[in-house]
């Protein structure tokens, strides 16, 4: 009984989820979500204009609040949540991503013991969708099996407070959105820590959105602009 009572003492952490056509990884994103050590965990997905089917896996699952928009992309898709969410930490995850079971308890025990700190964030482990071919393998070449620097959306761990300080993500951004979020959040002054551990796993797969929509990497070289510009009328 008091090992439940200061669980439920514990602050609400609420985990946004955009998807868009991600049936076959969808289960299990919202899986290794339900399976974290740290709880409690509100788990928001928002269902961006699917046309796969999408909705009817998130049906399976009574914890997992669902929401549904038009197609608006991400940026969007996530804004939405974050205006649902019931918790004083936010954290975000793509629906073809993974989480590992300790992600929340190693970043909510640094947050909760730091008042400095506004977002915390790991490291990731990139890796190949068991259905990929060699030939897709090599088209989509990445540091698969590395370990990599997770200054990322899927990794970050926020409190509530200091992700309004910077304000929501840009909605016109089709790729990058959150680059854009990040720039504006060190502008902001906003104080973060890369955890040494692995706490998300990336999956490559074809209808990753640099392969499905490759136009979209174009925002990229704007949103680097858009921060040069910021500087310059700082300075």
């Amino acid at each position: 009984m008091k090992k439940e009572k200061k669980r439920a003492e514990l602050p609400l952490v609420s985990v946004i989820i955009p998807i868009y056509n991600c049936k076959n990884y969808l289960g299990d994103a919202v899986e290794s979500i339900l399976a974290q050590t740290y709880q409690p965990v509100e788990i928001i997905v928002v269902d961006d204009g699917s046309t796969d089917g999408s909705a009817l896996v998130i049906e399976q699952y009574d914890e997992v609040r669902c929401i549904q928009q038009s197609h608006s992309g991400a940026g969007t898709a996530r804004n939405q949540g974050i205006r649902t969410a019931q918790g004083n930490f936010l954290a975000f995850l793509d629906a073809d991503d993974l989480w590992n079971r300790d992600k929340l308890s190693l970043q909510m025990d640094v947050l909760l013991n730091r008042d400095d700190l506004d977002m915390v964030f790991g490291h990731i482990k990139q890796f190949y969708s068991p259905e990929l071919d060699g030939l897709m393998k090599k088209r989509i070449f990445s540091f698969a099996d590395e370990t990599l620097p997770g200054y990322s959306c899927g990794t970050l761990l926020i409190k509530r407070e200091s992700f309004l300080r910077v304000g929501y993500f840009d909605p016109k951004w089709r790729r990058g959105e959150f680059i854009d979020w990040l720039t504006r959040a060190r502008d902001k002054g906003l104080s973060s820590l890369l955890l040494p551990q692995v706490l998300m796993k990336r999956r490559l797969h074809s209808s990753n959105l640099g392969i499905r929509e490759p136009q979209s990497k174009i925002d990229l070289t704007k949103i680097i602009k858009a921060k040069l510009d910021r500087r310059r009328e700082i300075s």
